[in-house]
Protein backbone atom coordinates (compact mmCIF):
# COMPACT_ATOMS: atom_id res chain seq x y z
CA UNK A 1 0.00 0.00 0.00
CA UNK A 2 1.20 3.31 -0.71
CA UNK A 3 1.75 6.04 1.66
CA UNK A 4 -1.30 8.01 -0.25
CA UNK A 5 -3.78 5.46 0.88
CA UNK A 6 -3.72 6.36 4.42
CA UNK A 7 -3.35 10.01 4.03
CA UNK A 8 -6.62 9.97 1.77
CA UNK A 9 -8.44 7.66 3.96
CA UNK A 10 -7.36 9.95 6.92
CA UNK A 11 -8.66 13.15 4.75
CA UNK A 12 -11.98 11.58 4.08
CA UNK A 13 -12.20 10.48 7.51
CA UNK A 14 -11.71 14.20 9.21
CA UNK A 15 -13.35 16.08 6.75
CA UNK A 16 -17.43 15.06 5.07
CA UNK A 17 -17.38 13.67 1.40
CA UNK A 18 -20.98 14.33 1.05
CA UNK A 19 -21.24 17.65 -0.88
CA UNK A 20 -21.80 21.17 0.31
CA UNK A 21 -21.76 23.21 -2.62
CA UNK A 22 -20.33 27.36 -1.75
CA UNK A 23 -17.49 29.02 -2.11
CA UNK A 24 -17.07 30.33 1.53
CA UNK A 25 -14.71 27.39 3.43
CA UNK A 26 -12.49 27.25 0.44
CA UNK A 27 -12.03 30.93 0.25
CA UNK A 28 -11.22 31.36 3.48
CA UNK A 29 -8.61 28.72 3.48
CA UNK A 30 -7.49 29.41 0.44
CA UNK A 31 -7.22 33.13 1.60
CA UNK A 32 -5.19 31.62 5.09
CA UNK A 33 -2.93 30.25 2.53
CA UNK A 34 -1.81 33.33 0.59
CA UNK A 35 -4.50 33.12 -2.09
CA UNK A 36 -2.35 30.47 -4.56
CA UNK A 37 -5.59 30.35 -7.06
CA UNK A 38 -4.54 33.89 -7.86
CA UNK A 39 -0.95 32.92 -8.76
CA UNK A 40 -2.01 30.22 -11.62
CA UNK A 41 -0.69 29.88 -15.14
CA UNK A 42 -3.32 30.97 -17.40
CA UNK A 43 -6.31 28.52 -17.07
CA UNK A 44 -9.07 26.75 -18.69
CA UNK A 45 -11.85 25.93 -16.85
CA UNK A 46 -14.20 23.44 -18.29
CA UNK A 47 -17.73 22.40 -16.60
CA UNK A 48 -20.69 20.40 -18.31
CA UNK A 49 -22.06 16.88 -17.77
CA UNK A 50 -20.70 15.15 -20.46
CA UNK A 51 -17.40 14.68 -22.15
CA UNK A 52 -15.55 17.11 -20.06
CA UNK A 53 -12.74 15.16 -18.93
CA UNK A 54 -12.21 13.83 -22.25
CA UNK A 55 -11.72 17.64 -23.25
CA UNK A 56 -9.41 17.84 -20.30
CA UNK A 57 -7.46 15.68 -21.85
CA UNK A 58 -7.42 16.67 -25.29
CA UNK A 59 -6.58 19.77 -23.92
CA UNK A 60 -3.39 18.52 -22.18
CA UNK A 61 -2.21 16.16 -25.28
CA UNK A 62 -2.33 18.96 -27.65
CA UNK A 63 -0.67 21.59 -25.60
CA UNK A 64 2.14 19.14 -24.04
CA UNK A 65 2.68 18.34 -28.12
CA UNK A 66 3.44 21.96 -28.22
CA UNK A 67 5.95 21.53 -25.67
CA UNK A 68 4.37 23.65 -22.88
CA UNK A 69 3.49 22.15 -19.32
CA UNK A 70 0.62 21.90 -17.90
CA UNK A 71 -1.17 21.42 -14.80
CA UNK A 72 -4.04 19.60 -14.59
CA UNK A 73 -6.81 19.11 -12.09
CA UNK A 74 -9.93 16.24 -12.76
CA UNK A 75 -12.17 13.97 -10.45
CA UNK A 76 -13.08 11.75 -9.61
CA UNK A 77 -9.92 9.42 -9.74
CA UNK A 78 -10.13 5.96 -10.70
CA UNK A 79 -7.52 4.27 -9.17
CA UNK A 80 -5.69 6.40 -6.98
CA UNK A 81 -6.31 10.34 -5.57
CA UNK A 82 -2.78 11.19 -7.39
CA UNK A 83 -4.41 10.94 -10.86
CA UNK A 84 -6.58 14.14 -9.74
CA UNK A 85 -3.62 16.28 -9.53
CA UNK A 86 -1.15 16.39 -12.81
CA UNK A 87 1.56 19.16 -11.52
CA UNK A 88 3.90 20.57 -14.69
CA UNK A 89 2.84 17.21 -16.52
CA UNK A 90 3.59 14.92 -14.06
CA UNK A 91 0.90 13.44 -11.86
CA UNK A 92 1.29 14.07 -8.14
CA UNK A 93 3.75 11.94 -5.99
CA UNK A 94 2.77 10.39 -2.20
CA UNK A 95 5.41 12.53 -0.45
CA UNK A 96 4.18 15.80 -1.97
CA UNK A 97 0.60 15.79 -1.41
CA UNK A 98 1.28 14.54 1.72
CA UNK A 99 2.92 17.88 2.66
CA UNK A 100 0.57 19.49 0.89
CA UNK A 101 -2.85 18.21 2.68
CA UNK A 102 -1.06 18.78 5.93
CA UNK A 103 0.19 22.39 4.85
CA UNK A 104 -4.06 22.99 3.97
CA UNK A 105 -5.32 20.98 6.98
CA UNK A 106 -2.74 23.67 9.70
CA UNK A 107 -4.11 26.45 7.73
CA UNK A 108 -7.58 25.36 8.06
CA UNK A 109 -7.53 24.45 11.52
CA UNK A 110 -10.56 22.92 13.20
CA UNK A 111 -13.05 25.18 10.66
CA UNK A 112 -15.20 22.83 9.03
CA UNK A 113 -14.49 22.19 5.20
CA UNK A 114 -15.45 19.32 2.66
CA UNK A 115 -13.21 16.86 1.47
CA UNK A 116 -13.23 18.20 -1.82
CA UNK A 117 -12.69 21.61 -1.19
CA UNK A 118 -9.37 20.72 0.99
CA UNK A 119 -7.90 18.63 -2.14
CA UNK A 120 -8.78 21.13 -4.48
CA UNK A 121 -6.91 23.98 -1.94
CA UNK A 122 -3.77 21.28 -2.04
CA UNK A 123 -4.22 21.32 -5.83
CA UNK A 124 -4.11 24.84 -6.48
CA UNK A 125 -1.33 25.42 -4.07
CA UNK A 126 0.68 22.58 -5.84
CA UNK A 127 0.32 24.17 -9.04
CA UNK A 128 1.25 27.88 -7.45
CA UNK A 129 4.54 26.13 -5.75
CA UNK A 130 5.82 24.95 -9.43
CA UNK A 131 5.67 26.89 -12.68
CA UNK A 132 4.58 25.67 -15.89
CA UNK A 133 2.60 27.18 -19.02
CA UNK A 134 -0.99 26.26 -19.00
CA UNK A 135 -3.67 25.27 -16.02
CA UNK A 136 -6.84 22.95 -17.38
CA UNK A 137 -9.28 22.95 -13.81
CA UNK A 138 -12.04 20.30 -14.14
CA UNK A 139 -15.46 21.62 -12.47
CA UNK A 140 -16.20 18.42 -10.00
CA UNK A 141 -20.38 19.59 -9.74
CA UNK A 142 -22.23 21.84 -11.01
CA UNK A 143 -20.19 25.40 -11.70
CA UNK A 144 -21.60 28.43 -9.94
CA UNK A 145 -21.06 27.11 -6.30
CA UNK A 146 -18.50 24.32 -7.32
CA UNK A 147 -15.10 24.31 -5.12
CA UNK A 148 -12.95 25.11 -8.47
CA UNK A 149 -14.95 28.40 -9.30
CA UNK A 150 -12.47 30.75 -7.65
CA UNK A 151 -9.93 31.03 -10.34
CA UNK A 152 -9.77 33.81 -13.19
CA UNK A 153 -9.16 31.32 -16.39
CA UNK A 154 -8.26 33.12 -19.26
CA UNK A 155 -11.04 31.12 -21.19
CA UNK A 156 -13.98 29.08 -20.00
CA UNK A 157 -15.18 25.84 -21.67
CA UNK A 158 -18.91 24.28 -21.25
CA UNK A 159 -19.31 20.29 -22.88
CA UNK A 160 -23.01 19.13 -23.60
CA UNK A 161 -25.00 19.47 -20.58
CA UNK A 162 -27.76 16.84 -19.08
CA UNK A 163 -29.27 15.74 -15.95
CA UNK A 164 -27.02 14.05 -13.87
CA UNK A 165 -26.71 15.01 -9.67
CA UNK A 166 -30.20 16.08 -9.89
CA UNK A 167 -30.01 15.49 -5.78
CA UNK A 168 -28.08 18.47 -5.82
CA UNK A 169 -28.85 20.33 -9.06
CA UNK A 170 -32.24 19.82 -9.59
CA UNK A 171 -33.93 17.93 -11.91
CA UNK A 172 -34.89 20.63 -14.40
CA UNK A 173 -32.72 21.19 -17.75
CA UNK A 174 -32.27 25.25 -17.30
CA UNK A 175 -31.60 24.87 -13.59
CA UNK A 176 -29.21 22.70 -14.40
CA UNK A 177 -27.79 24.66 -16.56
CA UNK A 178 -27.36 27.42 -14.95
CA UNK A 179 -25.51 26.15 -12.34
CA UNK A 180 -23.20 24.95 -15.22
CA UNK A 181 -23.07 28.34 -16.52
CA UNK A 182 -21.90 29.84 -13.34
CA UNK A 183 -18.30 29.30 -14.29
CA UNK A 184 -18.51 32.41 -17.10
CA UNK A 185 -16.83 35.20 -15.83
CA UNK A 186 -17.05 39.15 -17.22
CA UNK A 187 -15.66 39.64 -20.50
CA UNK A 188 -13.90 35.86 -20.65
CA UNK A 189 -14.73 34.17 -23.79
CA UNK A 190 -15.85 30.81 -23.54
CA UNK A 191 -15.88 27.73 -25.62
CA UNK A 192 -19.63 26.11 -25.69
CA UNK A 193 -19.84 22.49 -26.76
CA UNK A 194 -22.91 20.94 -28.46
CA UNK A 195 -26.05 21.72 -26.37
CA UNK A 196 -29.94 21.33 -26.20
CA UNK A 197 -31.54 24.42 -26.95
CA UNK A 198 -32.90 25.29 -23.13
CA UNK A 199 -28.80 24.86 -22.08
CA UNK A 200 -28.07 27.22 -24.79
CA UNK A 201 -30.62 29.68 -24.26
CA UNK A 202 -30.14 29.77 -20.44
CA UNK A 203 -26.03 30.33 -21.18
CA UNK A 204 -26.43 33.26 -24.01
CA UNK A 205 -28.75 34.78 -21.12
CA UNK A 206 -25.44 34.17 -18.67
CA UNK A 207 -22.58 35.19 -20.97
CA UNK A 208 -24.71 38.32 -22.16
CA UNK A 209 -25.26 39.52 -18.59
CA UNK A 210 -21.50 38.91 -18.21
CA UNK A 211 -20.32 40.20 -22.07
CA UNK A 212 -18.71 36.89 -21.99
CA UNK A 213 -17.64 36.30 -26.03
CA UNK A 214 -19.68 33.34 -26.54
CA UNK A 215 -18.17 30.59 -29.16
CA UNK A 216 -20.52 28.14 -30.17
CA UNK A 217 -20.70 24.52 -32.08
CA UNK A 218 -23.42 25.05 -34.49
CA UNK A 219 -22.73 29.27 -34.36
CA UNK A 220 -19.26 30.39 -34.67
CA UNK A 221 -17.40 26.58 -35.09
CA UNK A 222 -18.96 23.63 -36.82
CA UNK A 223 -17.62 20.16 -36.44
CA UNK A 224 -18.20 17.61 -39.54
CA UNK A 225 -17.36 13.92 -39.79
CA UNK A 226 -14.79 12.86 -42.58
CA UNK A 227 -13.69 8.98 -43.82
CA UNK A 228 -10.62 9.77 -42.31
CA UNK A 229 -11.68 12.36 -39.12
CA UNK A 230 -13.40 15.08 -38.98
CA UNK A 231 -13.26 19.06 -40.17
CA UNK A 232 -13.28 21.50 -37.96
CA UNK A 233 -14.40 24.85 -39.72
CA UNK A 234 -14.68 28.46 -37.80
CA UNK A 235 -14.21 31.41 -39.25
CA UNK A 236 -10.68 31.80 -38.85
CA UNK A 237 -10.16 28.32 -39.41
CA UNK A 238 -10.72 25.17 -41.66
CA UNK A 239 -8.85 21.94 -40.77
CA UNK A 240 -8.56 18.26 -41.90
CA UNK A 241 -7.80 16.37 -38.93
CA UNK A 242 -7.71 12.40 -38.26
CA UNK A 243 -9.91 10.78 -36.10
CA UNK A 244 -8.67 10.89 -32.56
CA UNK A 245 -7.23 8.34 -30.05
CA UNK A 246 -10.46 7.85 -27.59
CA UNK A 247 -12.96 5.77 -29.73
CA UNK A 248 -16.34 6.68 -30.29
CA UNK A 249 -18.85 8.73 -32.63
CA UNK A 250 -19.31 11.43 -29.69
CA UNK A 251 -15.25 11.79 -29.53
CA UNK A 252 -15.31 13.84 -32.72
CA UNK A 253 -17.58 16.74 -30.73
CA UNK A 254 -15.11 16.36 -27.61
CA UNK A 255 -11.90 16.56 -29.90
CA UNK A 256 -13.13 19.52 -32.08
CA UNK A 257 -14.21 21.25 -29.32
CA UNK A 258 -10.78 21.49 -27.88
CA UNK A 259 -10.02 22.66 -31.38
CA UNK A 260 -11.67 25.23 -30.82
CA UNK A 261 -10.25 25.61 -27.21
CA UNK A 262 -6.93 26.09 -28.89
CA UNK A 263 -8.25 28.72 -31.48
CA UNK A 264 -9.36 30.99 -28.97
CA UNK A 265 -6.66 30.52 -26.28
CA UNK A 266 -4.12 31.93 -29.44
CA UNK A 267 -6.00 35.20 -28.43
CA UNK A 268 -4.43 34.85 -24.94
CA UNK A 269 -0.80 34.33 -26.80
CA UNK A 270 -0.74 30.66 -26.05
CA UNK A 271 0.17 29.57 -28.93
CA UNK A 272 -0.29 25.88 -29.93
CA UNK A 273 -0.10 25.47 -33.50
CA UNK A 274 -1.92 22.48 -36.17
CA UNK A 275 0.87 20.20 -36.02
CA UNK A 276 0.75 19.97 -31.56
CA UNK A 277 -3.23 19.63 -32.34
CA UNK A 278 -2.67 16.77 -34.77
CA UNK A 279 -0.35 14.94 -32.61
CA UNK A 280 -2.34 15.70 -29.37
CA UNK A 281 -5.10 13.81 -31.00
CA UNK A 282 -3.18 11.04 -31.92
CA UNK A 283 -1.36 10.82 -28.28
CA UNK A 284 -4.66 11.81 -26.44
CA UNK A 285 -5.02 8.72 -23.27
CA UNK A 286 -8.03 8.90 -20.81
CA UNK A 287 -9.01 5.71 -19.48
CA UNK A 288 -12.61 4.35 -19.19
CA UNK A 289 -13.51 6.19 -21.91
CA UNK A 290 -14.65 3.49 -23.78
CA UNK A 291 -11.35 1.86 -23.52
CA UNK A 292 -10.36 -1.45 -25.03
CA UNK A 293 -8.64 -3.73 -22.60
CA UNK A 294 -6.32 -5.16 -24.60
CA UNK A 295 -3.84 -7.23 -21.13
CA UNK A 296 -3.76 -8.09 -18.28
CA UNK A 297 -5.47 -11.27 -16.02
CA UNK A 298 -9.30 -10.18 -17.07
CA UNK A 299 -7.97 -9.70 -21.11
CA UNK A 300 -5.99 -12.99 -20.86
CA UNK A 301 -9.35 -15.24 -18.99
CA UNK A 302 -11.52 -14.20 -22.27
CA UNK A 303 -11.85 -17.07 -24.68
CA UNK A 304 -10.04 -16.48 -28.11
CA UNK A 305 -11.49 -13.71 -30.11
CA UNK A 306 -13.54 -11.97 -27.45
CA UNK A 307 -13.07 -8.15 -26.22
CA UNK A 308 -13.12 -6.57 -23.53
CA UNK A 309 -14.20 -2.69 -23.40
CA UNK A 310 -14.18 -0.60 -20.48
CA UNK A 311 -16.47 3.01 -20.09
CA UNK A 312 -17.38 4.91 -17.11
CA UNK A 313 -20.35 6.79 -18.30
CA UNK A 314 -23.37 6.72 -15.71
CA UNK A 315 -25.97 8.77 -17.33
CA UNK A 316 -28.92 8.81 -19.71
CA UNK A 317 -26.48 10.82 -22.73
CA UNK A 318 -23.73 8.12 -21.71
CA UNK A 319 -26.20 5.73 -22.60
CA UNK A 320 -26.90 7.14 -25.86
CA UNK A 321 -23.57 7.20 -26.65
CA UNK A 322 -22.90 4.37 -26.25
CA UNK A 323 -25.77 2.87 -28.38
CA UNK A 324 -24.57 4.96 -31.16
CA UNK A 325 -21.28 2.98 -30.65
CA UNK A 326 -23.12 -0.22 -30.85
CA UNK A 327 -24.46 0.70 -33.90
CA UNK A 328 -20.99 1.66 -35.33
CA UNK A 329 -19.46 -1.90 -34.12
CA UNK A 330 -22.73 -3.53 -35.92
CA UNK A 331 -21.54 -2.51 -39.24
CA UNK A 332 -18.52 -4.42 -38.79
CA UNK A 333 -18.17 -7.45 -41.54
CA UNK A 334 -18.15 -9.75 -38.93
CA UNK A 335 -19.48 -7.73 -36.05
CA UNK A 336 -19.62 -9.63 -32.31
CA UNK A 337 -22.34 -10.01 -29.86
CA UNK A 338 -22.80 -7.44 -27.28
CA UNK A 339 -22.76 -8.21 -23.62
CA UNK A 340 -22.51 -5.45 -20.91
CA UNK A 341 -21.29 -5.71 -17.07
CA UNK A 342 -22.42 -2.94 -15.04
CA UNK A 343 -22.94 -1.74 -11.67
CA UNK A 344 -24.65 2.31 -11.20
CA UNK A 345 -24.94 4.10 -7.92
CA UNK A 346 -28.79 5.01 -6.74
CA UNK A 347 -28.04 8.07 -7.44
CA UNK A 348 -27.90 7.26 -11.16
CA UNK A 349 -30.73 6.99 -13.25
CA UNK A 350 -30.23 3.12 -14.35
CA UNK A 351 -33.03 2.69 -16.40
CA UNK A 352 -32.14 6.12 -18.53
CA UNK A 353 -28.78 4.84 -18.74
CA UNK A 354 -29.73 1.36 -20.03
CA UNK A 355 -32.94 1.97 -21.92
CA UNK A 356 -30.64 3.36 -24.88
CA UNK A 357 -28.37 0.44 -25.04
CA UNK A 358 -31.09 -2.43 -24.12
CA UNK A 359 -31.92 -3.17 -28.66
CA UNK A 360 -28.20 -3.20 -28.93
CA UNK A 361 -27.01 -5.92 -26.09
CA UNK A 362 -27.55 -9.52 -26.20
CA UNK A 363 -27.47 -9.99 -22.59
CA UNK A 364 -26.35 -8.13 -19.09
CA UNK A 365 -24.95 -9.14 -16.11
CA UNK A 366 -25.66 -6.91 -13.15
CA UNK A 367 -22.77 -6.52 -10.30
CA UNK A 368 -22.64 -4.52 -6.80
CA UNK A 369 -20.15 -1.62 -6.03
CA UNK A 370 -18.88 -1.89 -2.50
CA UNK A 371 -18.23 0.46 -0.30
CA UNK A 372 -21.00 2.83 -1.53
CA UNK A 373 -25.10 3.90 -2.07
CA UNK A 374 -25.22 1.36 -5.14
CA UNK A 375 -27.96 -0.89 -6.64
CA UNK A 376 -27.50 -4.40 -5.42
CA UNK A 377 -27.24 -6.56 -8.39
CA UNK A 378 -30.85 -7.88 -7.69
CA UNK A 379 -31.92 -4.31 -8.33
CA UNK A 380 -30.26 -3.25 -11.24
CA UNK A 381 -31.03 -6.64 -13.05
CA UNK A 382 -34.92 -5.39 -12.62
CA UNK A 383 -34.61 -1.96 -13.89
CA UNK A 384 -32.44 -3.76 -17.20
CA UNK A 385 -34.83 -6.57 -17.06
CA UNK A 386 -37.71 -3.35 -17.11
CA UNK A 387 -35.94 -1.78 -20.33
CA UNK A 388 -35.97 -5.14 -22.20
CA UNK A 389 -32.45 -6.17 -21.87
CA UNK A 390 -31.81 -9.62 -20.54
CA UNK A 391 -29.96 -9.80 -16.86
CA UNK A 392 -29.03 -11.53 -14.27
CA UNK A 393 -27.16 -10.12 -10.70
CA UNK A 394 -24.01 -11.48 -9.94
CA UNK A 395 -21.38 -11.03 -7.40
CA UNK A 396 -18.70 -9.36 -8.72
CA UNK A 397 -16.68 -8.25 -12.09
CA UNK A 398 -14.68 -11.75 -12.02
CA UNK A 399 -18.10 -14.11 -11.81
CA UNK A 400 -20.07 -11.93 -14.43
CA UNK A 401 -17.53 -12.91 -16.85
CA UNK A 402 -17.00 -16.14 -15.67
CA UNK A 403 -20.40 -16.61 -16.45
CA UNK A 404 -20.87 -15.10 -19.95
CA UNK A 405 -17.96 -17.22 -21.07
CA UNK A 406 -19.58 -20.14 -19.20
CA UNK A 407 -22.55 -19.41 -21.01
CA UNK A 408 -22.48 -17.55 -24.41
CA UNK A 409 -21.25 -18.38 -27.28
CA UNK A 410 -18.28 -16.61 -28.24
CA UNK A 411 -16.27 -14.58 -29.64
CA UNK A 412 -18.02 -11.50 -28.00
CA UNK A 413 -17.41 -8.35 -27.71
CA UNK A 414 -18.10 -7.20 -23.21
CA UNK A 415 -19.20 -4.01 -22.26
CA UNK A 416 -18.06 -2.97 -18.54
CA UNK A 417 -19.88 0.52 -17.78
CA UNK A 418 -22.06 2.09 -15.66
CA UNK A 419 -19.56 3.81 -13.33
CA UNK A 420 -16.53 5.05 -12.64
CA UNK A 421 -16.37 3.31 -9.18
CA UNK A 422 -16.90 -0.10 -11.67
CA UNK A 423 -14.14 1.13 -14.43
CA UNK A 424 -11.71 2.02 -11.26
CA UNK A 425 -11.96 -1.42 -9.77
CA UNK A 426 -11.83 -2.82 -12.92
CA UNK A 427 -8.32 -1.12 -13.82
CA UNK A 428 -7.00 -2.04 -10.41
CA UNK A 429 -7.86 -5.66 -10.77
CA UNK A 430 -6.20 -6.03 -14.10
CA UNK A 431 -2.99 -4.50 -13.60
Amino acid sequence: MSLIDPLVERVMRLHPRSIDLGLGRIEALLDRLGNPQRRLPPAIHVAGTNGKGSLVAYLRAMAEAAGYRVHVYTSPHLVRFNERIRVAGKIIDDDALDELITDCEQANGEKPITFFEITTAAAYLAFARVPADLAVIEVGLGGRHDATNVIDPVLSAITPIGFDHTGFLGDKLDGIAREKAGILKHAVPAVIGRQRDVSAGVIEEEAGRLAAPLFRLGREWQVTPTASGFRYESDHAGLDLPAPALVGVHQLDNAATAVACIERLRAARVRIDDAAIVKGLASVDWPARLQRLTRGPLVDALLPGCELWLDGGHNEDCGIALARQAVEWAKEPAPLPLHLVFGMLTTKDATGFLRPLARHAASARAVPIEGHSAYTPQEASARANDVGLDCIPTTDIGSALEDLLATQPAPMRILICGSLYVAGTVLARNG
